[in-house]
């Protein structure tokens, strides 16, 4: 065990979608004052440009003052954006033959298929931290010094927009089963944030980490207008 992360690292980038998919999915569960409302909490540059990699820090700044401002709902906002994430990967980032390739393989060769080229662009999602494929069977992601939970404390695991784009990216491309369940975080005092990868036994896929019910119960108060 360690203390959890109080700064990240300084001149450090990683993805836009960090922190543009949470102004779409406020916007989705609550309209575009919510999501304009966060953005102006943020005191985000004016010119802020999201169509490159932005300075990690304000994507922590971003994720912890939606843990802070939101707190009954921000697992589910930050699953939701997670979604949106793996979206855009799918749409933009992997070639579509690629995609219908690790369809027609079987489980056992297109789960560490996708893993591989998951860690292959790991800096897009995880900035400074280190991303890691701790095992193959089953399958667990590690992300030491996880740049999201920087300066943040907590009692329960916070990654939900990194095991949301993980789950997506799986149920998609390899299959519907699939479920990402954050086992340890670098928030609560862990060495690593570590996530679990499996499949479901049964034919239905459980509730996404963007979507349970209980969660779905405590929207931001906008989005209930």
């Amino acid at each position: 065990m360690r203390d959890h992360i109080t700064s990240c690292t300084e001149g450090a980038v990683i993805g836009p979608n960090a922190v543009l998919q949470l102004f779409e999915a406020l916007e989705e569960v609550g309209g575009p004052s919510l999501r304009n409302a966060f953005r102006t909490e943020l005191h985000l540059p004016a010119r802020t440009d999201f169509t490159r990699m932005i300075p990690e820090s304000m994507a922590a700044k971003a994720h912890r003052h939606l843990r802070n401002r939101y707190p009954e709902s921000a697992e589910q906002v930050a699953g939701l954006a997670g979604e949106k994430t793996a979206n855009y990967i799918l749409a933009n980032r992997i070639p579509r033959l690629a995609q219908a390739l690790l369809k027609t393989l079987p489980t056992g060769i297109a789960a560490p298929l996708l893993a591989m080229a998951i860690s292959n662009h790991a800096w897009t999602f995880a900035g400074s931290g280190s991303f890691a494929i701790v095992r193959f069977r089953p399958l667990i992601f590690s992300i030491t010094g996880n740049p999201l939970t920087a300066g943040d404390t907590a009692e329960d695991p916070v990654c939900a927009w990194h095991a949301a784009v993980f789950q997506r990216l799986f149920r998609i491309l390899v299959d519907h089963r699939y479920t990402v369940h954050e086992t340890q975080c670098s928030a609560m005092g862990a060495t690593c944030c570590q996530f679990e990868i499996f499949k479901e036994m049964s034919s239905e896929p459980a509730p996404g980490p963007a979507r349970t019910a209980a969660q779905a119960k405590h929207l931001p108060q906008s989005a209930k207008k």
